[in-house]
């Protein structure tokens, strides 16, 4: 005769506000932590255009989304922008329950619309490419934040790490071997399922970025933890650095290489290696190694760019 299951006694479970808490948890784990801050940003764009007074609850009428979308079309936003705005608000209606405008016939065409009249050309920022790298290098003082810097700037090109990627690198994950080190990435962009990813890192004989990553940590008496953190005055470590730090690291030694920081972003790394790489004549897919790009198209653009001039059809008379 078979044991029927034990019946679970209501005392036996956890209060049901607390599960409802823990439920809310987990639907925001759906989304990266850059998404949400992202989507909470568009929300209160949102929210001050309409003041209350044309909306302020959802779900959010159709002819007063339409609305919203011309008046960031007038207001020249990108349609990048434009596209995000719109799921932030969809995202809302998702985690409110309610129906959401985003998806009705009117909505869509006001965003074709919008798409043809502005376009969808990216505006890529310059590669910091080897050259680029070896110059923005030579300009970075011998101090903790230099040293800090300069294993930022050779790990991330190098490794052609994301800066999420890089801002959350701790020493552990960092192996030693003897042909360099291999970054154990716990999470990315495209691995939001946290399966993770290895990167290898060669000691390499020109730029040498393990040396410059072992000489910071070194320096910084940093052996667990947070790799890349915040100097303070004094030499004093801070708090674990942000991405938008590492934007900022780019552009400032950029600009002290004489190079135009604004054509600099926290991308330019990543994009920089990729670009380096097949100037070299790197095998695609020896890149993807790196890069970890799912698709060959996605690295089209970059090798388009690294050939422009090779090959040159007015090269024998211009």
């Amino acid at each position: 005769m078979s044991t029927l299951p034990a019946v679970v006694a209501p005392a036996a479970l956890a209060p049901f506000d607390q599960l409802l808490r823990d439920a809310e948890d987990l639907a925001r784990e759906s989304l990266s932590p850059a998404t949400l801050r992202a989507y909470a940003s568009d929300w209160r764009h949102f929210s001050a255009w309409s003041c209350g007074a044309v909306v302020n609850t959802v779900p959010v009428p159709v002819e007063v989304l339409a609305a919203y979308i011309a008046h960031l079309v007038e207001t020249g936003c990108k349609f990048s922008t434009i596209r995000r705005r719109v799921a932030a608000i969809g995202y809302v209606h998702q985690r409110s329950g309610c129906s959401s405008p985003c998806g009705a016939g009117p909505i869509k065409a006001v965003l074709s619309g919008a798409r043809r009249r502005i376009g969808v050309a990216v505006e890529a920022k310059a590669p910091a490419t080897a050259r680029a790298l070896t110059g923005m290098l030579k300009r970075i003082p011998d101090t903790l934040a230099g040293r800090r810097d300069r294993a930022l700037l050779l790990l991330g090109f190098a490794g052609a790490l994301r800066r999420s990627e890089l801002v959350a690198l701790d020493v552990e994950d960092l192996q030693r071997v003897p042909e360099g080190l291999v970054v154990h990435i716990r999470r990315s962009k495209t691995d939001q399922d946290g399966a993770g990813h290895q990167v290898a890192v060669p000691r390499g004989g020109k730029l040498k970025p393990v040396e410059a990553v072992e000489t910071y940590l070194a320096a910084a008496g940093i052996t667990s933890g947070a790799v890349f953190r915040s100097v303070e005055k004094g030499g004093r470590l801070g708090p674990r650095l942000s991405d938008r730090s590492v934007a900022r690291i780019v552009k400032d030694r950029a600009q002290a290489a004489g190079l135009d920081p604004e054509t600099m972003s926290g991308h330019s790394l990543r994009a920089g290696f990729v670009t380096s790489a097949l100037e070299a004549g790197a095998d695609v897919l020896k890149v993807m190694d790196v890069t970890r790009h799912r698709s060959v198209d996605t690295l089209k653009m970059y090798d388009r760019r690294a050939k422009l001039f090779q090959q040159h059809a007015g090269r024998g008379f211009l």
